[in-house]
């Protein structure tokens, strides 16, 4: 049985489509800009969830979450983004994390893992991932969005927009895995 681990996934995909929907509105120059000393860039942003993505879920439930190779001090050094190669470790982390969830049920919710030397059940690193991806993910949407300023097209609900909203709420469950859409609710 998959019922929360299929939601636990589904969440970081909405996620997912969430920050690429804020990263897809900036321009090359945009994604490495960071305006303030210690400030990240989106760039630098996707370099950090990336690394933390396929250091915690490569071999999840059998190593340490947190990768010897790893080096994530310079997933926050500041440099010229390139797009393609961003999207390209992005998406390799995902797949990392969607297979990692693939291969779990519902059963395996209390099996330990480690992170760092410390214990925590499977349920509790999937809760601690998602709320690190979801916070970092907070932070790609409110850069992208100052950065953008008047020409920014809003993820969610826009303002004014609620009542139309409500009468069909589509963006309520994420897409499902197969990448078909969940079915229309009817009030």
């Amino acid at each position: 049985m998959r019922q929360i681990v299929g939601s636990v996934e589904g969440e970081f995909r909405r996620y997912k489509a969430l920050a690429e929907g804020a990263i897809d509105q900036l321009t090359d120059e945009q994604l490495s800009r960071a305006d303030g000393a210690g400030d990240n860039s989106v760039a630098i942003l996707m370099a950090h969830v990336s690394g933390n993505l396929v250091s915690r879920f490569t071999d999840f439930l059998t190593t340490d979450g947190e990768k010897p190779w790893r080096d994530r001090d310079t997933e926050f050094v500041a440099g010229k983004a390139d797009r393609a190669e961003l999207r390209e470790r992005w998406e390799s982390a995902f797949t990392v994390l969607f297979g990692a969830l693939a291969a779990l049920d519902d059963g395996q919710l209390h099996t330990a893992v480690t992170i760092r030397g410390v214990g925590y059940s499977v349920h509790e690193a999937l809760h601690r991932a998602l709320a690190h991806v979801s916070y970092h993910v907070g932070q790609i949407v409110f850069v992208a969005k100052a950065l953008r300023g008047d020409g920014w097209r809003h993820l969610s609900i826009p303002p004014g927009g609620s009542a139309s909203y409500n009468q069909d709420p589509v963006r309520e469950k994420p897409p499902a895995a197969t990448g078909t859409a969940p079915p229309k609710r009817t009030p």
